[in-house]
């Protein structure tokens, strides 16, 4: 009798929210790499898909293995493609640990990989794009974690200036007046693995146009399991989506045993149609692609070719 063929590897997740792509793949405990193209930034990097290495940022959450196994080899292959030197930001805390594991890499390779390794604690940021940041937002795990936030900042004329003239406003501006304010907008924000805490309705969640969101266990009987792990069970939803205003929230980080049909079911139930319509799981290949084709529909666009099977 002839060997079963292995399984094939899962397939990339996908979701359009114009003009973001959110892309990857995450599997609780295997895999996790979402990445964020026109934001330069992948969060995790569990494995190394193609197409992150184009991010020239990876913000790592926290240290356990699916969610930063690859990061070594997403370094080598920036410098292996011609890219820049990527950058890894994390805790703080576990800066010097990946630091020394990137040092165990050289001594194995007997070649030094560039890479820069950018520690930050809880507010801290960095400029990722013109006007554009990456804040590290502490949360809870069972080792020290962060979420993060992507915020744009918009100059914008104070209010009791909108209606002067255009020659007033270039006087006062002479004079040393602050006639305009700078607005911070969170574009993307993302939990990380935590349990759910008071960090998660800091305004960089709670105003993000899309929060990319961990929610690990949906059976009633692992709440337990959730609070010990320190992840986020389903019943969180029901606080966090009442007080999220995104009309997108991405969940990632389902395991494999948990039936996607089922576990939407259960969120539609919880919160209602409205607010249930808002989430999304990045790995629910279906109803993504649905999604999608609608998108190319109701842009004009024809629907994306069938792959023609050979016959068997």
């Amino acid at each position: 009798m002839l060997p079963k063929m292995p399984p094939t590897s899962g397939e990339f997740g996908f979701l359009f929210a114009p003009p973001y792509r959110i892309q990857g793949v995450s599997v609780a405990g295997e895999q996790t790499c979402v990445q964020i193209p026109e934001l330069d930034v992948a969060f995790d990097i569990g494995l190394c898909p193609r197409t992150a290495l184009a991010s020239p940022y990876v913000a790592l959450s926290h240290g356990h293995m699916d969610h930063i196994g690859a990061l070594a080899y997403y370094f080598s292959q920036r410098i292996f493609q011609g890219m820049d030197t990527g950058k890894c930001v994390c805790h703080a805390n576990i800066a010097p640990a990946i630091a020394g594991m990137m040092r165990g890499y050289v001594e194995l390779e007997d070649h030094p990989t560039p890479h820069e390794i950018i520690g930050l604690a809880d507010g801290e940021q960095i400029e990722i794009k013109n006007n554009t940041f990456l804040r590290a937002l502490e949360v809870s795990h069972t080792v020290p974690s962060l979420g993060y936030a992507v915020i744009e900042r918009r100059s914008k004329l104070r209010e009791e200036y909108r209606d002067k003239p255009q020659s007033e406003l270039k006087d006062l501006k002479n004079r040393g007046v602050e006639i305009t304010q700078t607005l911070e907008i969170p574009l993307v924000a993302y939990t990380g693995d935590t349990e759910l805490g008071p960090f998660l309705f800091r305004d960089e969640f709670a105003k993000a146009r899309i929060v990319i969101c961990e929610c690990t266990f949906f059976e009633a009987e692992h709440r337990s399991r959730a609070k010990v792990g320190k992840h986020l069970h389903v019943d969180d939803l029901r606080m966090l989506l009442g007080v999220w205003e995104a009309p997108m929230v991405v969940l990632v980080h389902v395991s494999r045993r948990t039936n996607l049909a089922v576990a939407r079911e259960e969120i539609r139930n919880m919160v209602g149609e409205a607010r249930a319509e808002r989430v999304h799981f990045l790995m629910d290949h279906r109803a993504n692609r649905a999604r999608y084709e609608k998108q190319r529909v109701d842009a004009g666009e024809a629907p994306t070719p069938r792959p023609v099977r050979a016959a068997r």
